[in-house]
């Protein structure tokens, strides 16, 4: 029976991918070997450098694959309406059911940056700015338009930033809060942070719609 081309390679080099996010979210990049790795997934050292000629290579497009689906998920979450309060909430809420959803990719991204050489890292910082930016966006739209009240745009998106990808570090699945009353709770703090307004009922609308979406 004839192989279907390239069939095995990507559910190898897919394999590699899931078991290195895992290992690395749990040891960190220096503690992990390509040995290690290859055990794991239960092939041969050697076949690792098939897909990935360095560790490195590997570290870097996992970081890359990453933002480029943080980046997808924004494009396709991002409402065509032109309203500020609107596109900030499409925003939290995709950006923390994005992040839950990959609790180990996003510590990874986070955590690793400082194992990347200069030139890698430039280019991963790029795709971050790039995704940050239309936060950023978000926020001085709204400000120019009064639905928001910001002293400092950058400084309040880099905050957001960081309050939602935090929910990593302590959500967990089943426990008091789903991932719908976290996204609640943070987007009302986020209105609060920006000084728009939302009552709880628009927040719980907004909330559900984009999450159903």
């Amino acid at each position: 029976m004839a192989r279907t081309t390239g069939s095995d390679g990507e559910k190898t080099e897919a394999a590699i991918r899931a078991a290195a996010v895992e290992l690395i979210a749990r040891y960190g990049y220096e503690a992990v070997s390509m040995r290690q790795l290859a055990a794991e997934v239960g092939v041969q050292a050697a076949a690792l450098y098939r897909y990935f000629p360095t560790k490195e290579d590997l570290l870097f497009r996992l970081m890359r694959a990453h933002m480029d689906a943080l980046i997808e998920a924004w494009n396709a979450a991002r409402p065509a309406m032109p309203d500020p309060t609107a596109r900030l909430v499409a925003y939290v809420t995709n950006h923390i059911a994005f992040h839950i959803a990959r609790r180990p990719a996003t510590h990874v991204s986070n955590m690793e940056l400082r194992s990347l050489s200069p030139e890698r890292l430039t280019q991963i910082l790029k795709l971050r700015t790039a995704y940050e930016k239309e936060l950023r966006t978000i926020l001085r739209d709204g400000a120019e338009n009064g639905s928001f009240d910001i002293e400092d745009t950058g400084l309040t998106a880099m905050a957001l930033i960081q309050m939602m990808t935090g929910v990593i570090v302590w959500f967990r699945p089943g426990e008091r809060l789903s991932v719908a009353g976290v996204t609640e709770t943070y987007l009302s703090m986020t209105m609060r942070l920006v000084g728009a307004t939302m009552s709880r009922e628009q927040n719980h609308v907004h909330t559900r719609a984009q999450l159903r979406a």
